[in-house]
């Protein structure tokens, strides 16, 4: 019997950066009005989380479509992390390079525009303050030289990377006998660049048979005050 943990309610790769895209108003006015660019289909790293360790390095990925009546002739965006842009902790890219931006053969007033960069966990992350919800600032300029930005075009999450350990005894393991089960469950402290232990987490326990691919749920568990798992479970089946 192989078995395995898996975190419940709390991913192993704890934390798209799924993006939700926030219909866009021009910072400059209640309303968009008439001339405004507007941002949408805004996706970052493909839908998926940036789940970052203590020294991980990642290329990320964000991608937006602008529309404007006159036409896009340039386009940026960056996530930022905060109360507002005024008083941003965390700002990625930390430079504001413009995207790559292509005219919609169909529509010249939209273009789809992409923007890649790097992420160093060592360098970007310095407090786990930073994990959570990052939004999107999206900026363009029509070809008239009017500019549009907007603090809110898009949110992601930025979640901090856990990852488990575990072990079971006796092995072989035989029928109907009893296996005690030990392990950890950690996550990345970007304060002091050290992991440390992910305290009330729920962990499932599983196993599958010889020659099987598929895994069974046998029990749900939580961590200790220290990140520690300890269970028994009765084996089903010989390994």
């Amino acid at each position: 019997m192989r078995i395995r943990p898996t975190v419940a309610a709390v991913s192993l790769a704890a934390g798209a950066l799924s993006a939700s895209v926030t219909p866009a108003t021009a910072h400059t006015a209640d309303r968009a009005t008439p001339s405004d660019t507007v941002f949408s289909d805004v996706v970052v790293n493909g839908g998926k989380d940036i789940v970052l360790g203590l020294t991980t390095k990642k290329t990320i990925t964000l991608t937006w479509t602008a529309t404007d009546p006159d036409g896009v002739a340039a386009s940026w965006a960056h996530l930022w992390h905060g109360p507002n842009t005024d008083d941003a902790d965390g700002i990625l890219p930390r430079h504001f390079p413009a995207g790559t931006c292509t005219v919609s053969p169909t529509d010249p007033t939209t273009s789809a525009c992409r923007l890649t960069f790097g992420v160093d966990a060592a360098r970007d992350m310095d407090h786990n303050g930073l994990a959570g919800t990052w939004k999107v600032l999206a900026e363009a300029q029509d070809t008239n030289d009017d500019w549009t930005d907007v603090d809110i075009a898009g949110t992601a999450q930025v979640k901090r990377y856990a990852k488990v350990t575990v072990n079971a005894s006796p092995e072989p393991v035989k029928k109907g006998r009893t296996i005690t089960v030990t392990g950890k469950l950690t996550r990345a402290n970007w304060d002091d660049l050290k992991y440390h232990g992910y305290v009330g987490q729920p962990v499932k326990l599983q196993f599958r048979k010889k020659g099987s691919d598929t895994y069974t749920t046998v029990k749900t568990i939580k961590t200790d005050s220290t990140g520690t798992v300890k269970t028994t479970v009765t084996a089903t089946v010989d390994r």
